[in-house]
């Protein structure tokens, strides 16, 4: 899966002048009249476009569940209030879950607002993920994870309904691709491309025995 560069070094051709053994070998200039080597410069440069793009949205979507992850836990004053974070006592998914106002699932998470075992399950979340992306290892498991939390965040905010359940406005802007659709697909994308090999252990990762044997660790 992983998009690799290759250097592409004068070709050794032989002079179409030669007759048997008299001329040998003759090292292309670096101006060769190849037609096929402007072709296979641009593969090179597209090839290592993309595995720019594809590393800076690995290091990017890492920082987004990192950040998720450190403001809830201490309360950095941005989404979670200062003396609110969760080494104060307070609940990761109180906030968000118990004010849920739309969908078919709306009881079902004011049941789980504030439970430890959603803390738990969603804080371990946010970590792993995040520290999964920033290293480049377990994106198959990263993105599979992601992908549930995202579907459950999208189905707490149900971009489709047009109206909450006291009739006000949602102010929903898209009924079906919000941000938390999009994340997912990125994930899936990075996991896809193998997007852990460059500047990441992705490939250290996928040499260890029991990630070899279990490809779904990778």
């Amino acid at each position: 899966m992983a998009v690799q560069q290759h250097s592409h070094r004068g070709a050794r051709l032989r002079s179409p002048f030669s007759r048997g053994g008299r001329s040998g070998a003759v090292s292309a200039p670096a101006t060769s009249s190849d037609p096929t080597a402007p072709a296979v410069s641009a593969r090179s440069e597209s090839a290592t476009a993309w595995v720019g793009v594809l590393t800076s949205a690995r290091l990017l979507m890492g920082f987004v569940f990192l950040w998720a992850f450190l403001d809830k836990t201490f309360g950095l004053g941005y989404a979670t209030r200062s003396g609110k974070g969760w080494i104060d006592g307070g609940s990761p998914t109180e906030g968000f879950l118990g004010h849920v106002a739309v969908g078919p699932m709306e009881t079902t998470f004011h049941s789980w607002a504030g439970a430890a075992w959603a803390d738990w399950l969603f804080m371990l979340g946010l970590l792993g993920i995040g520290l999964a992306l920033t290293a480049g290892v377990a994106l198959r498991l990263a993105a599979a994870a992601g992908t549930v939390m995202m579907a459950l965040m999208w189905m707490a905010e149900w971009p489709p309904a047009r109206h909450l359940s006291d009739g006000s406005p949602s102010m929903s802007t898209n009924p079906f691709a919000d941000y938390h659709v999009v994340y997912a697909v990125v994930l899936i994308a990075l996991a896809v491309a193998s997007a852990g090999d460059t500047l990441g252990l992705g490939r250290l990762w996928s040499r260890l025995p029991f990630v070899r044997d279990h490809h779904w660790l990778r």
